[in-house]
């Protein structure tokens, strides 16, 4: 289906780019029409009654926010708003969210960002065409609603007027119960489609919409449980067509009455959490399975110390196991999802800010890229979330890795340069990891690494050399020499210079003389 889009910007420029750099065909839209300000923009509205309106924050005669405000006071025509702004106004956009708008895009608009965003809101048109393409069915959305209410407002349980629809529905079957379904945003819409097609001749099911990205099949069902039979039929229909996607079903416990719905909703919200620490998104979770395993909240704290110590120790194999002992320790003590979740978000936040601190790489693009954002709200089993921590922990290893030996060539040549002006002195690795801020041992590996000699075999190298240039000039004594070069223990001075000569220093000044 293609809505209407109309833009509004006072910015020529902005508004070319608009209309060129986004694929408005291609995302669902066709655009109605473009102006340069508020005033303008609230009469093309009026005219054009468009499905969504891209409007600039700050523009002459009346601004973006004030065209909303008026549009809102009217009370016509439900239009989506897209905010644009620049980074300077975005407090001041915030304030579109007091009329119902959480869309926004930042000048200058990326047109891959910006397309995002458009697909979101036409997934929302879509959801919402949906939900009036019913109307039709007044009875059934009546009771769709009434039954929404009933689960969601505790003060429509105490009015017998509005409660009187439901008893009389109630009574038709002897048992009532909820299926809860979650899935991700970009595959909602469809799901739902799905389902409200295959219940579309079953009189006592009803798709009830609750927060975002889920719904709920509420069913109804006699003893003999024929009815509840079709149900599970209709659930295992669901899991065959979308067979390995993200997808979450749980089933609440059953009740005699359809006014206590509102406790199947609640045990079925208890029952679909266990799906985390499941290994197969086609599996359906029943309340009465899990009634007696509750979650616990405390975690070994260690574990996240372990995974942030390997980032900074650069060590990638443990990583993985820190992760991996994770994993089985959440699983063993059973922690909440939710409390694995925001462990999980805590160190992709500590290890992308780690990386930005060290690598000059923009935190934006690493937090967009693990989607981090979207994690509370995904359909994720502990497997898939732990695995988005194990791929960001290795590649951020990798790019410090990278940066580091980069910045290993510039300084093992600043080394090497000290240690040639500094031979001669008590030089020893660990007042030269001092010098330099490095760890001895990884200062001993580098200069290895980059000149194929230890630090030791380096130092005496320069000072053996330099004696033998003492020694063909024959105006001191060997002793001399050896203290000169850097040797105070005569026996060490010999044992090197032999070592890379083959005979004494006094045999070999003889045979030069």
């Amino acid at each position: 289906m293609t809505y209407k889009v109309l833009l509004i910007d006072d910015e020529p420029a902005a508004l070319e780019g608009m209309q060129l750099w986004i694929d408005w065909n291609k995302l669902g839209f066709e655009i109605c029409g473009t102006c340069s300000n508020g005033l303008e923009g609230l009469q093309q509205i009026k005219e054009q009654l468009p499905d969504l309106v891209v409007t600039d924050v700050h523009m002459p005669i009346m601004d973006g926010l004030d065209m909303i405000a008026a549009w809102r006071q009217q009370h016509l025509k439900k239009v989506s708003f897209v905010i644009v702004s620049g980074y300077s106004d975005f407090k001041y956009a915030q304030r579109a969210m007091r009329y119902g708008i959480n869309h926004y895009l930042l000048k200058p608009i990326i047109s891959e960002e910006a397309e995002l965003e458009i697909e979101g809101i036409h997934r929302e048109l879509v959801q919402e065409a949906e939900k009036q393409s019913f109307d039709q069915l007044a009875t059934y959305e009546e009771t769709v609603a009434l039954i929404k209410k009933w689960l969601t407002e505790q003060s429509v349980s105490n009015d017998s007027v509005q409660a009187a629809p439901l008893i009389s529905l109630s009574g038709a079957r002897e048992k009532w119960n909820f299926y809860l379904v979650q899935a991700d945003a970009f595959m909602f819409a469809e799901l739902r489609e799905t389902v409200l097609s295959l219940l579309a001749l079953e009189p006592f099911m009803f798709v009830i919409d609750l927060e975002e990205n889920s719904f709920g099949i509420v069913y109804g069902y006699t003893l003999e449980a024929v009815d509840e039979d079709r149900a599970c039929l209709v659930i295992n229909e669901l899991m065959r067509r979308y067979a390995g996607r993200r997808l979450f079903v749980a089933a609440g416990m059953e009740e005699s009455s359809l006014l206590d719905i509102g406790k199947c909703l609640r045990t079925a919200k208890q029952a679909i959490a266990y799906l985390f620490y499941k290994t197969d998104y086609n599996e359906v979770v029943y309340y009465s399975d899990i009634r007696d395993k509750p979650f616990h909240c405390h975690y070994d704290i260690h574990l996240m110390d372990g995974m942030l110590g390997a980032i900074e120790m650069l060590h990638k194999s443990s990583f993985r196991e820190a992760v991996h002992s994770a994993a089985s320790s959440f699983r063993e003590k059973l922690i909440a999802p939710d409390i694995v979740k925001k462990i999980v978000i805590h160190l992709l936040y500590r290890i992308i800010e780690y990386v930005r601190e060290t690598v000059d790489t923009p935190a934006e693009a690493l937090l967009e890229k693990y989607s981090i954002s979207e994690i509370s709200s995904s359909v994720l089993h502990i497997n898939d979330l732990l695995n988005r921590l194990l791929v960001c922990g290795e590649e951020s290893i990798e790019l410090l890795l990278q940066e580091q030996t980069q910045k290993s060539q510039g300084i093992v040549q600043k080394i090497n340069d000290y240690i040639q002006e500094h031979f001669r002195e008590n030089l020893t690795i660990k007042q030269l990891g001092e010098v330099f801020y490095l760890n001895p041992v990884y200062l001993g590996q580098l200069l290895m690494k980059k000149n194929g000699l230890g630090f030791n075999e380096s130092l005496h190298d320069l000072r053996i050399a330099e004696a033998v240039s003492l020694l063909e000039q024959n105006k001191l004594k060997n002793c001399d020499i050896a203290e000169r070069v850097g040797y105070s223990n005569y026996s060490h001075f010999l044992k090197e210079f032999e070592k890379r000569w083959g005979t004494s220093p006094s045999k070999y000044k003889n045979n030069k003389l």
